[in-house]
C-alpha cells in the first residue's frame, strides 16, 4: 500500500498536504536519493500554473541535497518530459502539474529513464525515504542544477518528425485550443510549421486560467470557433497536453473513441495495422462493436491511462486510449500525447482526402448515460447479492446489445452506474432503475 502515490503521480489541493512546499522540499530528496543510484541527472518540467514555479524551486533544493543534478526546462506538456527524459538519458524526468484540474490543485507525476511511468517498487523507494530524516550531502557532493534553455524547439520537431515526410498540411484550417496551459507556446508551431492555418486559442497563461475557459474538458468556447471560422477541424488539448478531443466542421465534439476508430482504421487500410486496440470499462459499445465488424481486436483496462498502458504492453499492442481524450500510440511514443494523436488523425485525413465526419461514417454509437451516487463509505458494488441481481436484470432487457457498468470511484465516495444500449429510452429506464437499486442497498448499510 502507497501511502502518497494514486494511479497517476501524486494530485491534490495546493497548500493542503501532500501539496505544500514542505513535502516538495522532502519529495525531490526522496526522489534524489532513489535516482541518485541510477544517474545523477533528474529533468524537471510542469505546466502553467502559478504554484509550479513554488514546487519547482522545493523539488530543485530537495534533489541537489540528496547529491543529484537537476535539468529545468519550464512549462512543457506532459509527454514532452518524457520525451525529453530519453533524449537526455536522465535517470528519470518529474512534472509538476494537475492536468485538466483547476489552477487551485497540483500533482506530481514521473517518468522513468525510458520516458514511461514509474513502477509501483520505485514509488515504494521513494516513499521509503520520505519516512526518513533528511540529510544533506558534503558541501562537495551538492547537486548542480541548469536550465534547458531550447526544450520546446527540441520537442517541436520531435512532433514534426512523426508525420510523414512530403506530407503537407497546407489547405487545412484548424483552431488549436491550448486550455492556457503547458502547450500554449508549442502546438499551434506543430501544426503550423507543417502547413496548417492556424488559428491559437487559450494560449495567455497567466498562472490562473488555465482550463477555466477552454481545453479538452470545456470544448464549447472551440466549437463556437470552429463553426465561426468555418475551420476544418478543432484541435483541443487540457493543461499538461496528454489529452486530446477535436470538433468537426459541422461543431460536433469527438470524443477519445471516435479518436481511437480513425487512427486504428486508418492504419488498418494503409497496412500498417496489426494486433488491436485498447480500451477502458467506459469505452462506448458502439466502438467494440464497430472494431469487430471490421476484424480489429478491443480489450478493455481498468479506467487510467496508466492501465491502458499495462494491457498493451501485456498483449504487444500500440493503440489504446480513454473516451476522455488519453491517447497512447506505443510505435511512436511512451505515454498519452495530444499533439501526437491529433497528427495522426490529421493524416488520414490528408492521406485518404476525407473529413474528419467522413472518416467517422462507420461509427455508430450507442446512447450512454452516467448517473453517481454518494455514498457515506465505500463499498464494491458487483459483489453485493441485490446489485449482482439487478446488473443481470438490466442485461437481460438489453439482449447482449448494450452494457452495465457499477463500480465504485477510485478518488471519491461515489458509487458510478453507467448504462448503453440501442435506445435512449431503454437506457435512461435502467439507469434510474438500477440508481433505485444501489440507494435501496446504501440505504440498508446505513440501517445496518
Amino acid at each position: 500500500m502507497r501511502k502518497y502515490f494514486g494511479t497517476d503521480g501524486i494530485r491534490g489541493k495546493v497548500g493542503t498536504t501532500p501539496i505544500t512546499p514542505e513535502f516538495m522540499l522532502k519529495l525531490g530528496w526522496a526522489a534524489g536519493q532513489v535516482f541518485k543510484e541510477h544517474d545523477k541527472k533528474i529533468l524537471i518540467g510542469k505546466d502553467t500554473r502559478i504554484s509550479g514555479y513554488m514546487f519547482e524551486s522545493a523539488l530543485e533544493s530537495g534533489i541537489v541535497a540528496a547529491g543529484a543534478d537537476v535539468r529545468l526546462v519550464g512549462p512543457m506538456p506532459t509527454p514532452a518530459i518524457a520525451y525529453l527524459t530519453r533524449t537526455f538519458r536522465a535517470s528519470a524526468g518529474i512534472v509538476i502539474s494537475a492536468s485538466h484540474n483547476p489552477y487551485t490543485d497540483n500533482g506530481i507525476k514521473f517518468f522513468s529513464a525510458e520516458g514511461g511511468k514509474i513502477s509501483d517498487e520505485i514509488e515504494e523507494r521513494i516513499e521509503y525515504f520520505l519516512e526518513q530524516p533528511m540529510e544533506v550531502v558534503e558541501s562537495s557532493m551538492i547537486g548542480r542544477a541548469k536550465r534547458i534553455d531550447d526544450a520546446a524547439g527540441r520537442y517541436i520537431e520531435y512532433c514534426k518528425g512523426t508525420f510523414p515526410i512530403g506530407l503537407q498540411l497546407s489547405g487545412l484550417k484548424i483552431i488549436v485550443d491550448c486550455a492556457d496551459g503547458a502547450t500554449y507556446h508549442v502546438a499551434p508551431r506543430v501544426f503550423s510549421e507543417l502547413g496548417a492555418e492556424v488559428i491559437s486559442i487559450g494560449i495567455n497563461p497567466d498562472g490562473l486560467n488555465i482550463n477555466e475557459f477552454s481545453g479538452a474538458t470545456k470544448p464549447e468556447l472551440l466549437r463556437k470557433n470552429v463553426l465561426a471560422e468555418e475551420a476544418d477541424l478543432g484541435i483541443a488539448l487540457d493543461g499538461d497536453g496528454d489529452r486530446l478531443i477535436l470538433v468537426d466542421r459541422h461543431g460536433v465534439v469527438r470524443d477519445g473513441d471516435d479518436i481511437l476508430y480513425i487512427i486504428a482504421n486508418h492504419l488498418m487500410r494503409t497496412g500498417r495495422f496489426s494486433g488491436g486496440v485498447v480500451g477502458t470499462l467506459m469505452s462506448n459499445f458502439g466502438l467494440e462493436l464497430a472494431f469487430s465488424e471490421t476484424g480489429i481486436g478491443f480489450s478493455r483496462a481498468a479506467v487510467g491511462d496508466r492501465y491502458v498502458n499495462e494491457k498493451l504492453m501485456q498483449h504487444g499492442w500500440v493503440l489504446g486510449g480513454e473516451p476522455s481524450g488519453h491517447i497512447v500510440c506505443r510505435s511512436i511514443t511512451t505515454t498519452g500525447d495530444g499533439i501526437i494523436a491529433a497528427l495522426q488523425v490529421l493524416r488520414a485525413m490528408v492521406e485518404e482526402g476525407k473529413t474528419l465526419d467522413e472518416l467517422l461514417a462507420g461509427l455508430v454509437k450507442f446512447p450512454q448515460k452516467l448517473k453517481n451516487i454518494r455514498v457515506a463509505k465505500r463499498f464494491v458494488p458487483n459483489e453485493e447479492p441485490a446489485l449482482q441481481k439487478a446488473i443481470a436484470v438490466a442485461n437481460e432487457r438489453l439482449n447482449g446489445l448494450g452494457r452495465v457498468l457499477l463500480r465504485a470511484s477510485g478518488t471519491e465516495p461515489l458509487i458510478r452506474v453507467m448504462v448503453e444500449g440501442r435506445d435512449d429510452k431503454t437506457v435512461d429506464e435502467l439507469v434510474e432503475y438500477l440508481v433505485e437499486e444501489v440507494k435501496a442497498v446504501v440505504a440498508s448499510k446505513v440501517d445496518a
